[in-house]
């Protein structure tokens, strides 16, 4: 059967594309190697561990902060599989519904690898679909989108078996709660999982190669992370390796100082290796069509295009940050440019969220980021222990940073520690889309009290002016 497009994967970037190219009238195909869509975000991912955060986050707020708000309960006792049901509930009612949006849209959807077929010609591209009982079907299109997403990157002398040692799938499958976990890592990933299990009630360790936790976000707000965490219960081993584990009744690391040194052996009942994730392109025949990679990653231009015609990629397999809404984003420029439109994505302002708790939120340029470009900024700075709605809820933990142009007054970056500062980093998004400045941002009302009130006062900080603090 012939198609205007063919989408071979359903995660975020994948399934978000297909129904936008459904949306401007082209014919659409889907090919999924799992038995549900949704990719690695819906299936193992952001919502399962979504789920997993919220629980322990109350589960944790029972039995320590409701007797400060005068609330007397016993102490919670922990139901492991009906969190976990919980979990897997929101999962299905997920996966689900990507799948009746594909019906809504009129989209075709294959089950099982998908293979782009060398020889093809540039004005017609062939993909042959296995299905897991190995019968295979061809199916032809003008277009084709590699939406295949990543998986977890190895780490050599850690094998993972997904019950000892496990991967993020397998730490979002854990039967008990461990009485000692070890997170190698200390990427979002790690800090997410770790902080669940530590809250269930885990001892919880962290290893990260680098100095410092969270790479790549700006260094105040990662010290300041570590430092909450650390009062609630995680303990850091920075600028350390490990080379080699051996599992037996429980887990024995090899730990190596980064920088060479003596090695050490550390113990656990169960090691979660989050030291990143690759994109996935196993199976899908780039070598034999001749799309170029990179590291790994698929190239392309500025219009999502590889080197060869016909065949675009999108998400996790080609550059910039492994983020769900980065390749929903990307979806629908490229369906937008295959309809003859004009798709843009603004990679300058794609938010970044840690939901640890308290949340880290970032958008834009770091002060590293600014120093490095050698961009004179000015920085407006306001903790939530001034803000009265955080005081009234007990979240007064964390702080908002808004970093703005020295000449042009233009916000280039805005980094929130606080409880909400997933929901609250969106306004400046907003506000960065359109260039807008700190004073514009001051001036916007907002409503008292709110959590957000503290982001117009770091807006107002950047000229020094204030009122709370």
């Amino acid at each position: 059967m012939a198609y205007d497009l063919i989408v071979i994967g359903t995660g975020p970037g994948g399934y978000v594309c297909a129904i936008r190219a459904a949306q401007l009238g082209l014919k659409v195909a889907v090919v999924e190697k799992r038995k549900t869509h949704g990719g690695t975000c819906l299936n193992v991912g952001c919502i399962p561990s979504k789920a997993m955060l919220h629980a322990s986050e109350l589960f944790d707020e029972a039995g320590h902060g409701f007797a400060a708000l005068g609330i007397d309960v016993p102490a919670p006792k922990l139901n492991l599989p009906a969190m976990m049901k919980h979990k897997q509930d929101t999962v299905d009612a997920n996966v689900q519904g990507v799948g009746f949006l594909l019906k809504k849209n009129k989209i075709d959807a294959f089950h099982g690898l998908g293979t782009i077929v060398a020889g093809s010609s540039d004005s017609s591209r062939k993909v042959e679909v296995t299905a897991a009982d190995g019968t295979k079907q061809v199916l032809e299109a003008k277009n084709i989108v590699i939406a295949t997403g990543s998986e977890v990157t190895q780490l050599p002398g850690v094998a993972i078996d997904e019950k000892q040692v496990v991967s993020s799938t397998g730490a979002l499958e854990l039967g008990k709660v461990p009485g000692k976990m070890i997170v190698i890592g200390a990427g979002v990933i790690g800090l997410e999982l770790g902080s669940v299990w530590r809250r269930l009630g885990a001892k919880v360790e962290v290893i990260e190669f680098l100095d410092r936790i969270l790479p790549g976000m700006d260094g105040e707000v990662a010290k300041q992370t570590q430092r909450l965490l650390e009062k609630q219960g995680l303990a850091f081993h920075l600028g350390k390796k490990v080379t080699g584990a051996k599992t037996g009744k429980g887990v024995s690391l090899t730990v190596e100082p980064a920088a060479g040194g003596a090695a050490e052996t550390m113990e656990a009942d169960v090691v979660l290796v989050a030291i990143g994730r690759r994109p996935n392109t196993e199976g899908l025949g780039l070598e034999a069509v001749g799309v170029a990679t990179e590291r790994g990653r698929v190239t392309i231009d500025d219009h999502f295009a590889t080197n060869v015609k016909g065949i675009y990629a999108i998400g996790d397999v080609v550059r910039g940050p492994m983020l769900a809404h980065k390749a929903e984003d990307e979806g629908v420029a490229l369906a937008e440019i295959l309809a003859g439109k004009a798709g843009h994505v603004n990679y300058d302002v794609i938010p970044g969220v840690v939901y640890t708790f308290p949340e880290v939120a970032t958008v834009g340029k770091g002060e590293e980021d600014l120093k490095a470009a050698g961009i004179a900024y000015n920085v407006g700075k306001f903790p939530f222990t001034a803000n009265g709605r955080a005081r009234a809820n007990r979240t007064t933990d964390g702080f908002v940073k808004v970093l703005a142009d020295k000449a042009t007054d233009r916000v280039l970056g805005v980094h929130i520690v606080g409880a909400g500062a997933g929901e609250m980093i969106h306004e400046a998004a907003v506000l960065m889309e359109f260039g807008g400045s700190s004073e514009d941002l001051a001036r916007t009302c907002h409503a008292h009290p709110t959590m957000s009130e503290a982001v117009k006062e770091a807006a107002m900080a950047v000229e020094k002016r204030q009122i709370h603090m």
